[in-house]
């Protein structure tokens, strides 16, 4: 039942799955299809030159190398000479990818659709529910100040020391028609603040703030915008940024939220790719409706009038040298100041 509903949400809700499609690679023709997909939801998986149909995460890591986790392909490097592909087939752990991270001592580390992998440079380690990980339904990852892994899976929330596993549980308050997408037990996002306070993004029964001892709870009875979490950020202010599933973008300042999309300065109810850039402007994107910067005062949209031809961007960077990078459906984006540009397999990469 799993593997239909994920089949549904890839084109329903910008959720994709490799249950059932880990034999797809990414390069081979442009109809790959899998016989749990109905044939009403059946869209081209590949466009012609694009690096793939989904580039779900953009990270950089300490050497500068750029990382793009896919929807079904695996994560693709870019060293800053050439591409290179890395799937099941030559043993990276899943086909799809995201959350990627690094740890303190250069290891990069990937959330997948079939569980956690570990890059140390040389070789990909892979880790799932026979290692201790409560479920290889991987759907989060982050890595807190002391080196500890969070990891949110379908079937809750588990840390790792680099050893052992320990499953982790928040409680479940008794929520009404808390509607997840997938499951109330999903987690989507975790980051830590500049406190050390550990925020969970739930699927349908909103925010928990872990502050190594109690827990807060966040839904839309105390002013957020909707209880399905898609995105969490902490700006440089210490202002936690939410994108939902339904409800757009709200702020949490400490105090209360702002909603942005509630109070009509933005549009769309589906947000995600939150990100703060070294001007510290706030972008993120809505579906359907582009790409947004915050400066701080107002808000600037950037959409088919800019260029962008996708609306459905999920992730989005500004790297070392200064260069915005966006990913989502229909492949990779840049970003010259003023308008979108396609980054096919070919480039352009460097200017």
């Amino acid at each position: 039942m799993k593997t239909t509903v994920y089949s549904l949400l890839l084109y329903l809700v910008f959720i994709t799955s490799s249950n059932g499609q880990d034999k797809i690679n990414g390069l081979q023709g442009s109809n790959a299809q899998t016989d749990i997909i109905p044939n009403e939801f059946i869209v081209p998986l590949y466009y012609e030159g694009q690096l793939c149909h989904w580039v779900r995460r953009i990270f950089q890591d300490k050497r500068g190398d750029l990382w793009f986790g896919t929807g079904h392909y695996g994560v693709i490097r870019y060293d800053g000479i050439s591409l290179e592909y890395f799937t099941k087939d030559n043993g990276f752990g899943g086909n799809a990818v995201r959350g990627i991270v690094e740890d303190h001592e250069g290891n990069v580390w990937f959330g997948t659709g079939s569980g956690i992998t570990k890059y140390d440079g040389d070789s990909f380690i892979n880790y799932t529910e026979k290692d201790g990980l409560i479920d290889n339904d991987v759907w989060s990852i982050t890595i807190d100040s002391s080196g500890i892994i969070w990891i949110g899976t379908y079937e809750g929330v588990c840390k790792f020391n680099g050893e052992v596993f320990t499953s982790f549980n928040f409680p479940y308050p008794g929520i009404k028609d808390p509607t997840p997408i997938l499951s109330a037990d999903r987690v989507s996002r975790i980051i830590e603040d500049i406190s050390g306070n550990i925020w969970f993004g739930t699927d349908g029964v909103g925010i928990y703030k872990y502050d190594g001892r109690n827990f807060t709870h966040f839904t839309k009875d105390d002013g957020l915008c909707d209880n399905n979490i898609a995105d969490l950020m902490e700006d440089s202010d210490g202002n936690i940024w939410i994108g939902t599933m339904y409800g757009g973008v709200c702020r949490y300042d400490g105090e209360s939220f702002t909603n942005f999309t509630k109070n009509g300065v933005v549009s769309g109810d589906e947000a995600y790719g939150l990100y703060e850039d070294h001007n510290g402007n706030i972008w993120f994107a809505a579906e359907n409706y582009g790409v947004y910067r915050y400066d701080g005062k107002s808000f600037i949209n950037f959409y088919t009038n800019a260029g962008l031809t996708t609306n459905g961007i999920q992730s989005i960077l500004e790297d070392k040298e200064g260069r915005f990078w966006f990913g989502g459906w229909k492949g990779l984006y840049r970003f010259d100041g003023k308008s979108f540009f396609t980054v096919s397999k070919d480039g352009p990469w460097t200017k």
